[in-house]
Parts: C-alpha cells; structure tokens; sequence
C-alpha cells in the first residue's frame, strides 16, 4: 500500500478533520452545525447548480466508486473522491479562503490495494469544482464533463487520478437517470432528524485504462457516482457507517447504509429499478449484519456482511475482492468492490467507517 501526501493547507485540513477536542461523531459530522445552512425538506434539486460547491454547508462530497473487469482476465476496484470542508460559511479568495479541500483515489486488485491522498486550501486554484461545463479537480486529478449540448452535466465523464504507483483514465457514460435517495433528496440520518442532500447517478458504464505496476490495463465495467452534503450528518453518538452501493445483474440497484450507534443502528435504503425509478425504503427495512471478520490494518474489521431487504426479496452476502482494502488516509476507513452470493448475483462497494 502507497500513499502520496500533496499540497498546502495539511495541517489546517488535519486540525479541521481529526483534532479537535469538541469534535463529536466520526470525524467530528456529529459536532454542531455552528451558523452553517441545515438541510431542510421540501427543497428540490436545481441542476446543474447542484452539482456544484454549497459553501453555506459544512461538508461535502463528489465521490466515484467502479467496478471494472481488466483485460488481464483480473477484477479492479476504483475510487475517486473529493471532499469540501468549510472552517466557516462562504468563500473568499486566495489563501482567506475557508474552504478545504481533499482528495482520495484507490486502486484495488485481489493481491493489492494503491491508495493516494491530496490535500489543498481552496482560494488558490489548487483544488475546486465548477459548475458548467463541470469538472472537479485537486491538482491534476481530475472528473470533467464530456456531456453534449442539452444532456445533464454528469451524463459523461472523463475520470483521471494518480498516484506513486498506479494510475487511471477512464470514461463514463450514464445510460440512466440521476437517483435522489430520501424524501426526493432530503436524506434523513437518524430518528434525531439529522439530515444530507443525497442523490447519485448510478448507471454509468465504463471504459478506460488503468496502470499497475505490471503495466497498462485496458478496462471496463459500471461505476457509481454520489453527491450529498451537509451540516451535521451524524448525531453525538454515531461513530461511524456501514455503506452499500449494490448492482444486481437484473440491472437493479440498492443502495444503504447502517449509521452505528449505541444500538443496533440506524439504516436507510433506496432500490433503484432498472429503468431509474427510486424507491426510498422506511427507516429500518434494511437488515445488514456482519458474518466474518478479519484484521486490517491492526483492527478488527467485518469483510463479509449479510444485507437483506424484505419488501424486494433482497438476500445477499458480500465477498470483498480484497480484505485489506484499508484506505490509510487522514480519516482512515475501509472501502473495497465486493460480489455478491444469495437472492441476487452481482457487484457493488462497501465503505465502512468509525472501526478504531
């Protein structure tokens, strides 16, 4: 495992992520939302404003996770993301900014996982997220809009990262809709009524090459895309989430999550049919239970889960391709492709986060 550590603003970043004594959830998202905007229902989505930076939240994020095939005959795993954190509302220019930005990006194969970070100060141009015609970059990482005249902005996407010792280019095609999970948007976190803005594009294909240390790769495969944002996600006592983003070989999708708590936590799901059509499911539908544990990283982490969804006839394990996909980031957390055995075949990522 590799990570490469760039740019200005680390400790600024690392102080507004990890440090503080206040600070309450995983990563602090449980702390108070201290004069920033709360998500609020009943608002629609404005694209393609919003697939832009809302500055008035305090956390936010544009995160792709794929599931590609390599003409090696070997399965891969990639993850690109770029976070936004904000030490107070609003923008400024240059380095008065309070704007933070991070990126993460992974490759993952069955013998190994490559995961690289970079970090910036917004203001500079280092690091940033446009509107029209989209592109999100932190140095020369970079996800741009190849969307024609008329499409939505995410419709098709040129997708690059790099790090010590791997690398990615690949493209995305949406061949459904935009899904947004919730109350049309408005993601509710737990029975406190902590809340996101979440909605995803699902349905991209994929082409592209990969390079590993053995050499180039050409690729292909579907990815996934998710945005949301916020203020203050989790409550006091959540210490973290369990994340499923499922594609079933019918052309369904699932996805859920368990915020953990003192309890048995609290889940949410949205089945996504194969035309796009978005079922939120009620709090609680979801049943997701760790079947087999392994040591990652010096800790114990659940690689195989049991996700059921009763009102879809939803009964799967999940099978990572590799164990020790341990994202050795500032805020570290476990992500890694799966497959999955039981009511559905298929492929999908998991994410697990607050395992200390």
């Amino acid at each position: 495992m590799n990570v490469s550590k760039t740019g200005a603003g680390v400790l600024l970043l690392h102080f507004f992520f990890v440090v503080p004594a206040f600070a309450q959830g995983f990563a602090g998202l449980g702390s108070d939302a201290d004069g920033f905007a709360i998500p609020k229902p009943g608002v629609a989505f404005d694209f393609p404003e919003d697939h832009g930076p809302h500055t008035d939240f305090r956390i936010e994020w544009w995160y792709v996770t794929a599931n590609l095939e390599g003409s090696d005959g070997q399965s891969y795993g990639v993850q690109w993301t770029l976070f936004r954190a904000a030490l107070k509302p609003g923008n400024a220019d240059g380095w008065q900014s309070p704007q933070l930005w991070m990126g993460h990006a992974a490759l993952t194969s069955k013998d190994n996982h490559h995961v690289a970070e970079r970090l910036s100060r917004g203001g500079i141009g280092q690091a940033g997220v446009r509107v029209s015609p989209f592109e999100a970059h932190i140095d020369d990482w970079q996800m741009k809009s190849t969307a024609t005249h008329g499409e939505d902005e995410l419709a098709g996407l040129e997708l690059r990262a790099s790090g010590i010792d791997f690398s990615y280019d690949l493209k995305l095609d949406a061949a459904g809709p935009l899904v947004a999970h919730g109350q049309n948007g408005y993601s509710v976190k737990s029975l406190q009524g902590q809340a996101s803005y979440y909605y995803s594009q699902p349905f991209y294909t994929v082409t592209g090459t990969l390079t590993a240390p053995q050499g180039k790769i050409d690729a292909r495969g579907e990815a996934w895309l998710d945005r949301e944002w916020s203020s203050q996600p989790l409550t006091a006592d959540q210490t973290g989430w369990d994340w499923f983003s499922l594609h079933f070989a019918g052309g369904a999708k699932l996805m859920g999550y368990r915020l953990r708590d003192k309890t048995e936590g609290f889940t949410v799901a949205t089945w996504i049919g194969a035309d796009g059509t978005a079922e939120p499911q009620k709090p609680g539908e979801l049943k997701v239970r760790p079947i087999e544990s392994a040591y990652v990283a010096g800790r114990e982490i659940p690689v195989r889960w049991r996700v059921e969804l009763p009102t879809k006839g939803v009964d799967v394990t999940t099978r990572p391709l590799n164990a020790n996909a341990w994202m050795s980031t500032q805020v570290p957390y476990w992500e890694g492709p799966v497959t999955l055995e039981g009511s559905h075949s298929g492929k999908g990522y998991v994410e697990m986060t607050g395992y200390e």
